[in-house]
């Protein structure tokens, strides 16, 4: 089955504050009693007043009533004579002196329980459910609510059958406990029946520090929760971090130790003659080669050497592409000079032997300039 939850009652103590505050052990229900009988007789007093809720705080001899409502004049009256008239009624009902208080509601759109009390006022007097409940959202929307629901149920219409209608516009979360809803619940006196008018009014998350101050807008998000990651050490000179603390935590311990302290070890190592352990002529050698701290300027020579090297290299290359060229003519000149100064020599033949000769005698036509050739060659 459905549990539902008073609005009000359920954000007591975290959003909303007592509608009573006081304390008692042993006159319990004569005081519990006596606060329903009050607002019993202002709700009955005021009825045309536009009340709201009514507050009742008690002390050791006195009891303050607080009356919230949305028409202060009428409450008031003409020379507080209807403030005066409620105040004796109120004395009647305790032994106690009576303190009135009486504030004013600013926005009674609003208010759940005024908004009821529109709703059920229209329909006593014979305004159609649907049409009262729609104006009435309307209006409360205007006023700045972000969830309106309204809901009737009883003989709506003057029908044989009861049902339940209701309309809403915006959202109403009322599992939210910051949410601040504001519920009211009236019922109109009609001639064919009683109709109950429930009215929940949204306006917004608050999140004040005390049960009823007041606040609508959600706070912005802190700063250094539990649970949020915190944040890196700043870094200075050139993006290092700064280590003195650690720094300081170490040299802590041997700054501590006193100068007597200190000072025995000296004279034991004074009083104990010092042996000298034979040693092999390798650990010799590794003792008397110091440690070579010189390793990174070493390298870092070279590396600039390289660097000039490489330098001077690229500043040579465009004459050595340019002594190619002129090299190249001058030898082209002297190889051409050579060939003039000396002089041509001729080819020496190689005789032809008797045989050749003799068969390439009847082939030639001129047998006997082809003989002469050879001895003129030669």
């Amino acid at each position: 089955m459905g549990h539902k939850v008073h609005p009000y009652g359920f954000r007591i103590g975290i959003i909303k504050p007592w509608l009573a505050k006081w304390y008692a052990d042993r006159d319990y229900a004569t005081l519990l009693q006596e606060d329903m009988r009050i607002r019993e007789l202002v709700a009955r007093q005021l009825s045309n007043a536009s009340v709201s809720q009514v507050e009742i705080e008690r002390g050791i001899n006195h009891v303050t009533v607080t009356v919230h409502t949305a028409k202060p004049g009428i409450v008031i009256g003409k020379g507080g004579a209807n403030v005066e008239a409620l105040r004796t009624n109120v004395g009647k009902l305790t032994n106690k002196k009576v303190k009135l208080e009486i504030k004013e509601i600013l926005q009674p759109e609003l208010d759940g329980m005024l908004l009821a009390q529109n709703v059920a006022g229209q329909l006593e007097r014979r305004i159609a459910f649907r049409k009262a409940i729609k104006q009435s959202i309307q209006r409360t929307i205007k006023a700045g609510a972000k969830g309106v629901k309204i809901q009737v149920s009883g003989r709506l219409g003057g029908s044989e059958m009861s049902r339940t209608e209701w309309d809403k516009e915006g959202r109403i979360p009322l599992g939210t406990l910051r949410a601040d809803i504001s519920y009211g619940v009236v019922h109109a006196h009609t001639t064919y029946g009683r109709i109950g008018v429930k009215a929940w009014v949204y306006r917004g998350e608050q999140l004040g520090e005390r049960p009823g101050s007041a606040r609508t807008e959600p706070r912005a998000p802190r700063r250094g929760v539990a649970g949020t990651r915190a944040r890196p050490a700043a870094r200075t000179n050139g993006g290092a971090g700064s280590p003195a603390p650690a720094a300081e935590v170490e040299e802590q311990p041997t700054s501590a130790v006193a100068p007597e302290q200190q000072a025995a070890p000296a004279a034991q190592r004074k009083a104990t003659p010092e042996v000298t352990p034979a040693t092999t002529p390798t650990e010799t050698s590794r003792a008397a080669a110091p440690p070579s701290t010189d390793a990174p300027v070493a390298a870092e020579a070279k590396t600039e050497a390289k660097t000039e090297a490489k330098t001077e290299a690229k500043a040579a290359e465009p004459a050595k592409a340019s002594k190619p060229k002129a090299t190249a003519k001058a030898k082209s000149t002297s190889t051409k000079a050579k060939a003039e100064s000396k002089p041509k020599a001729p080819r020496a033949t190689k005789a032809k032997p008797a045989a050749a000769k003799e068969a390439d005698a009847p082939n030639s036509p001129d047998a006997g300039t082809s003989a002469d050739t050879p001895a003129e060659e030669s």
